[in-house]
């Protein structure tokens, strides 16, 4: 093989390998560009549902509940608002008990008649 046909090899070589090193770095820059896309239309989309809550009326009664608006809350009105849902939850549970062991005629347990 004469010489100058191993130059021409390498220089083919080395074109090819530069021209897929392009069109590697133009892939990756458009998933990146529609990857940014995405988000700032994610951003917009998901960004305006954030308010903040309102301050309470004078007669003391809350705003109603605000996505997110626990962020912005005091712990204390949070673990306020906490315990008595739970509170609330565990009543609804117990007079669902009661009722159904009236209704099958089964014997109510005494923490559930002391409660009444």
């Amino acid at each position: 093989m004469p010489w100058w046909s191993w130059i021409l090899l390498w220089v083919a070589l080395i074109a090819v390998s530069l021209l897929c090193y392009v069109l590697l770095g133009v892939r990756l820059f458009r998933n990146f560009m529609a990857t940014v896309h995405e988000l700032s239309a994610a951003g917009e989309r998901f960004g305006h549902r954030a308010h903040l809550p309102e301050p309470a009326d004078d007669d003391g009664e809350a705003s109603p509940k605000v996505f997110g608006a626990a962020v912005f809350a005091s712990p204390e009105q949070m673990r306020h608002d906490y315990v008595t849902a739970k509170a609330s939850r565990q009543e609804v549970r117990r007079q669902e008990r009661v009722k159904r062991k009236a209704e099958r005629g089964q014997p109510q347990s005494l923490r559930d008649i002391e409660l009444s």
